[in-house]
């Protein structure tokens, strides 16, 4: 397989190359299991000497032909992929972090993933502090422990869309020595490669822009293999691992060290899946993952153009405006765009968003985004529903705020359906 491609075409070719007589478009190797005639090959294979499928809770050519498509895409040197994007990132922590450990992470996360970190972590007995992304460094800094295991980010803030300043982030990580695992759903490996600019490990809520579609749920991880685990604070990847014959990831696998363990100690207990039929479809989402971004990157840049300039719209908040506070960072590390999310305010407050909403009628109101179809979401009321005032404030939502992930339609479609909608308001 040829490695220097440009990433529209790994999105089309890549992670998949058939040989002769096989099928040209990737099957769906739909089995729970794979036959063998050397006892000790298989023996190998489960004591992790040699590669290949024992068993599809731990891998499969479906899945593992998606999975080499996006690590691929984000420059790692491997990747996993999960049921979903909520597993991705439990399985991200996990993987260094116990009982009586403390992670990092920024406040303006998603809702679902604010709430993992906060409240269900915590009952597994791993603390997480949440810090403002604009606080400076020596700030930040503050904030860590002694047992601080990693720094959680994500590119794009959901909804918040605060663009992370990667140059800050990975040297407080460096400053830490601990790994920088960064969400990077929103913009995508198309848009951004969080591993070029410093960090660690990527995560991926596949279901979003990967998919595109709105049909399949699952996440992914993306090893960068780019952190030395060998620093004395990951017994995880360096001690004898007892449930695997006493076999030490940092020694046999070095730079795969990580992405190893995932797969073979915490996939293999959790079972949190991906199939192979979603495998299938995910991959088949991606082969247009290029075309779709940018389309959806320049249909939200001239929403978002249209809405800062009408008369009930209170604010607007997309980083391609040349206003926005984080215009110089989208710049830097967004440059083919800004991803397909918006949010604004309109006159009137939270009564005057609901009923602009319910006056849509080519734009959908779902619990979704990243799909080809425009839609609209309240977050304080639903995705962030479950997070306190003051919590809303630290995560950028604001009562007023509509969230708009804007679609691959024809855009003088879309601002027609908002200018009538705003209209009766």
């Amino acid at each position: 397989m040829k490695k220097n491609w440009e990433k529209a075409t790994i999105c089309v070719q890549g992670g998949y190359s058939p040989k002769i007589g096989e099928p040209r478009v990737l099957p769906i190797y739909q089995s729970t299991t794979y036959k063998y005639d050397d006892p000790d090959k298989l023996a190998n294979i489960f004591d992790l000497k040699e590669e290949g499928h024992m068993y599809s809770r731990i891998s499969n050519p479906t899945v593992a032909s998606f999975e080499e498509k996006i690590n691929q895409l984000e420059g790692g040197v491997g990747a996993l992929a999960t049921s979903s994007g909520q597993s991705a990132i439990t399985i991200a922590i996990l993987n260094i972090c116990e009982q009586g450990q403390h992670i990092l992470a920024t406040s303006t996360l998603y809702g679902g993933t604010y709430t993992l970190l906060s409240t269900t972590l915590k009952r597994y007995g791993i603390e997480v502090t949440f810090v403002e992304p604009s606080l400076d460094v020596d700030e930040i800094l503050t904030y860590a422990k002694s047992n601080t295991k990693a720094f959680f980010v994500e590119t794009i803030g959901n909804p918040a869309l605060n663009v992370l300043d990667f140059e800050k982030y990975s040297a407080i990580a460096k400053i830490l020595d601990i790994p920088l695992i960064v969400d990077n759903t929103f913009p995508t490996p198309y848009l951004c490669q969080p591993l070029k600019y410093g960090a660690n490990i990527v995560v991926h809520s596949a279901t979003k822009y990967i998919d595109g579609h709105a049909n399949n749920i699952g996440g992914i991880i993306v090893d960068g293999g780019n952190f030395n685990w060998d620093n004395g604070k990951y017994p995880e990847l360096t001690e004898p691992d007892e449930s695997y014959h006493g076999i030490r990831y940092y020694e046999q696998f070095k730079e795969k060290a990580y992405i190893t363990k995932a797969r073979s100690q915490l996939l293999r207990d959790i079972g949190c899946v991906l199939s192979p039929f979603n495998a299938f479809m995910l991959n088949v989402g991606t082969e247009t993952l290029h075309l779709r971004m940018e389309r959806h990157s320049e249909n939200a840049l001239k929403l978002a153009e249209y809405l800062k300039e009408h008369e009930k719209v209170s604010w607007v908040n997309y980083p391609k405006l040349k206003e926005n506070p984080d215009y110089e960072l989208s710049e830097k590390y967004l440059p083919l765009g800004g991803s397909g999310i918006l949010t604004f305010g309109i006159k009137g407050g939270k009564n005057a968003a609901k009923k602009f909403m319910t006056n849509l009628n080519l734009v959908s109101l779902v619990v979704h985004l990243g799909d080809a179809r425009t839609s609209v979401l309240h977050p304080a009321s639903t995705t962030h529903r479950q997070l306190s005032i003051k919590d809303l404030k630290k995560s950028g939502i604001s009562e007023d705020m509509i969230r708009v992930s804007v679609g691959i339609e024809d855009i003088s479609d879309i601002i027609d359906d908002f200018d009538k909608a705003l209209s009766l308001i």
